[in-house]
């Protein structure tokens, strides 16, 4: 009888133990390392609130822009997080990418594994309404006699490089660049950069003040067809900006499929359908798979870049 009773006592302290360790938990935090207000964080908040809904925790969202740091500050507080699933990173290309070749311990080897790329960027290269040039090949001209500043998010990142080796391609060199946290209307307005790349997000609200002269996407955006991609005036630079979501390598796989199961849901939404119609955003899904996949090719493509820079 005492054997039976300790029996059940044991027993019903497993179930315990076992319901008090399900994931998840306790609350969640979705790191993305740059300001407010950009589509990764729009669409990262869409998912942190619907997790929290689904399960019944705290779900937040943080941002850690890095200065002239760029997203890498923010990557490493991901990769020193316990792996756990408590810590998530919203982290563009450049983390698996770029990270593990600049010297960054935290990020080398590459410490991350994907749960799925979800956003691919309208990216753009951008200048004032009143520049006197309509397009990279006047840009081109008019900066072989005139200094032209670049604003930019970081130098190791992909959309600098693309943008430098474009430059390259058409035979000038920006006169200086510098790397700000954000790139926006008032970039432009306050004379910081005569050139920026940055996100369309970013300039949709002046974007009949401003100039597009090209884009760092696969197609030509909707909201810009007039301007060409980059690839159009320079193949060897076909190359693409999306944005997924990381959790350290050695997270449970109970955990990464019930945030992916989340973000799934959220990208599929009308609200993200909506999203992509109002700001020329492509909104999807890519399993883990595909998301490795991307990573390897693109790590080839951002190795010819570099090539060119040499």
């Amino acid at each position: 009888m005492k054997k039976l009773a300790l029996a059940l006592i044991m027993g019903l302290s497993f179930v315990v133990f076992t319901a008090q360790a399900e994931y998840p938990e306790k609350p969640v935090t979705f790191i993305v390392p740059w300001p407010p207000g950009d589509l990764e964080d729009v669409l990262t908040r869409m998912i942190a609130d619907e997790f929290q809904a689904e399960y019944g925790v705290p779900a937040a969202v943080v941002n850690k822009p890095g200065g002239g740091g760029g997203p890498f500050p923010g990557a490493v507080e991901v990769a020193n997080a316990p792996a756990d699933g408590y810590t998530v990173g919203s982290f563009i290309i450049a983390i698996p990418v770029v990270g593990p070749n600049i010297g960054i311990p935290e990020l080398s080897p590459n410490p991350f594994e994907p749960i799925g790329n979800f956003l691919t960027y309208p990216f753009v290269i951008v200048a004032n309404g009143d520049a006197p040039y309509d397009d990279m090949q006047g840009l081109a001209e008019y900066a072989r006699e005139n200094d032209v500043t670049l604003g930019h998010f970081g130098t190791p990142l992909i959309p600098t490089k693309v943008t430098l080796a474009l430059a390259v391609h058409l035979d000038f060199e920006y006169a200086s660049d510098a790397a700000f946290d954000a790139l926006d209307c008032n970039t432009l307005a306050s004379g910081d950069a005569d050139v920026i790349n940055t996100t369309l997000q970013l300039v949709l609200p002046c974007l009949d003040k401003v100039k597009v002269l090209a884009s760092i996407t696969g197609d030509r955006i909707s909201k810009t067809p007039d301007a060409p991609t980059v690839a159009e005036i320079a193949p060897e630079l076909d190359i693409s900006l999306w944005n997924g979501l990381f959790v350290h390598k050695d997270t449970p796989a109970d955990a990464r499929e019930k945030i992916r199961s989340v973000a799934m849901r959220v990208m599929q939404s009308d609200q993200a359908k909506e999203l992509s119609n109002e700001t020329g955003a492509l909104i999807y899904w890519q399993d883990v798979d595909q998301a490795h996949e991307q990573i390897e090719r693109d790590i080839v493509s951002f190795g010819r870049i570099n090539q060119i820079l040499e």
